[in-house]
């Protein structure tokens, strides 16, 4: 083990330790009574959340706020800062350096379709929080798209082990019209809270509502509550 790889274990240990009881109550995990329908998924909820139409995975939708930026990976930055200890600015190359993970997982878009077992490859979100080294104030996260896209997590989401940023799916570079080269993805939550092209994850000390939702949507956004707007 490299000490950079013994560094972010380390810090994702006491991560996990300090978040770990949040964690479990969150309702994806929790919940007595999820809404849904279909066998029960990887985490104990209803394949299905209600409402919701599954599609093929070839069927995936592009849904945006009408800009696709063109980032190649030479010019890829993500800048981890705000509530941090070591404030970091990642390239292409050095994201490919972190520890890398594979997710079998479930992605649910508040617009009523779902694909079930897409399967994921990046680094995850606990990987780069352990890297930046949140302050013991830290709460929450704020993650930012190219495209002016900004979505808020409270950080006991967003260290769950199957948040990824993802650059691969199904064993392709992620494309362009869904975010590549890299976004992030919270498979137990709806998708909007996962930035497409994002190029910088703020720590935060306090809850601060992002693009979608101080615009009327759910700032929970759990999908077996069918949590979707105010």
């Amino acid at each position: 083990m490299t000490d950079l790889e013994r560094r972010i274990a380390e810090g994702v240990s006491e991560l996990r330790a300090r978040f770990a009881e949040q964690m479990k109550a969150t309702p994806s995990l929790a919940d007595p009574a999820p809404q849904g329908d279909g066998p029960k998924n990887r985490h104990g909820m209803p394949k299905e959340p209600p409402s919701q139409n599954v599609l093929e995975k070839d069927e995936w939708p592009v849904l945006d706020l009408g800009q696709t930026p063109e980032i190649a990976t030479d010019r890829f930055r993500l800048v981890l800062d705000g509530a941090v200890e070591n404030p970091v600015t990642l390239r292409w190359e050095d994201l490919l350096a972190l520890p890398q993970a594979d997710e079998q997982a479930d992605f649910h878009c508040v617009t009523g379709w779902s694909i079930i077992d897409l399967a994921f490859r990046g680094v995850r979100f606990e990987t780069l929080a352990a890297l930046a080294r949140p302050t013991a104030a830290a709460t929450h996260v704020m993650t930012y798209g190219s495209d002016g896209y900004s979505t808020n997590l409270p950080l006991w989401e967003a260290l769950k082990p199957d948040v990824l940023l993802v650059h691969t799916v199904e064993g392709k570079p992620l494309s362009t019209q869904h975010g590549g080269p890299a976004r992030i993805v919270v498979p137990q939550l709806w998708a909007w809270k996962g930035a497409k092209w994002v190029n910088r994850i703020e720590f935060l000390g306090h809850d601060r509502r992002g693009y979608w939702e101080i615009r009327g949507y759910s700032n929970t956004a759990h999908p077996w509550r069918d949590d979707r707007m105010w």
